[in-house]
């Protein structure tokens, strides 16, 4: 896999090495003294999703020959169907040692389907403390975890009336939308995690979820009551396509 660049998080002093032409691209957090600190590390994730798939047994043998980083979900409603996360700090890893890898062994002969490719990098919110757990370890634990086996992914646009709420009632609606995930979450339930695809997706989404749970009934009911929330009742173009599938690989201990 590519080298990643470790990158401490730091007090917010913006030296010159973390700005580029005055222009900010680091995330940032709040420390625990209330102090912004910030950290120039994400961890992008990409689904690639096919059908025609009779033997998921020999794509997990080739993942694991490969050593990739990743998961391999098995489709609910394809009973053909498999999809593969792969992550990584450098996006140049999709188009080079994934993209060699995609081409050729047993993915190559699979039928793609375009239609529920995904592409996002995790992104902090502002008042996060460890942005290195955030970022990067906590999303990467998170997937490869042999113990949350059911995962719902899909993309989600906002509408345009959002963006012209003030910042206060912005944060008002986002706390009651990730009320109801941190809600599943402390119960063992469902977790989740937010990617940001500005600009990545060929449909023009704002973001890509995964909701990873021990259960599949648990993450249905997590997107049911979430659609009561005013981000998604008053401020969203579109959501979806939903790609619902089981973990093969890693499997469980």
């Amino acid at each position: 896999m590519a080298a990643e660049r470790p990158v401490k998080a730091r007090v917010d002093d913006r030296p010159a090495d973390t700005e580029h032409d005055g222009v900010d691209i680091a995330e940032h957090g709040r420390s625990a003294e209330g102090e912004t600190i910030s950290l120039d590390r994400r961890l992008f994730m990409q689904l690639h999703a096919y059908g025609g798939s009779r033997d998921t047994g020999a794509l997990v043998s080739a993942l694991e020959a490969a050593g990739i980083e990743g998961a391999l979900y098995e489709d609910v409603n394809d009973p053909t169907g498999v999809a593969l996360l792969t992550l990584s700090e450098s996006p140049e890893a999709f188009v080079s040692e994934y993209r060699s890898f995609l081409r050729s062994g047993p993915f190559s002969a699979l039928e793609p389907k375009p239609a529920f490719t995904m592409l996002g990098r995790t992104y902090a919110i502002g008042y996060e403390q460890d942005l290195a757990e955030t970022l990067v370890d906590r999303p990467r634990r998170r997937v490869l975890d042999p113990k949350l086996p059911w995962a719902i992914w899909y993309p989600l646009r906002r509408a345009g009336s959002f963006e012209q709420l003030s910042k206060r009632e912005q944060d008002t609606i986002l706390m009651e939308h990730g009320g109801v995930g941190m809600n599943f979450g402390r119960a063992g339930l469902g977790y989740d995690i937010r990617l940001a695809c500005h600009g990545l997706d060929r449909d023009d989404n704002d973001f890509v979820v995964g909701l990873l749970g021990p259960e599949l009934h648990p993450l249905s009911v997590i997107v049911q009551r979430m659609r009561k929330t005013k981000q998604t009742s008053l401020h969203l173009e579109r959501l979806g396509p939903f790609f619902v599938g089981r973990k093969r690989w890693p499997g469980l201990p």
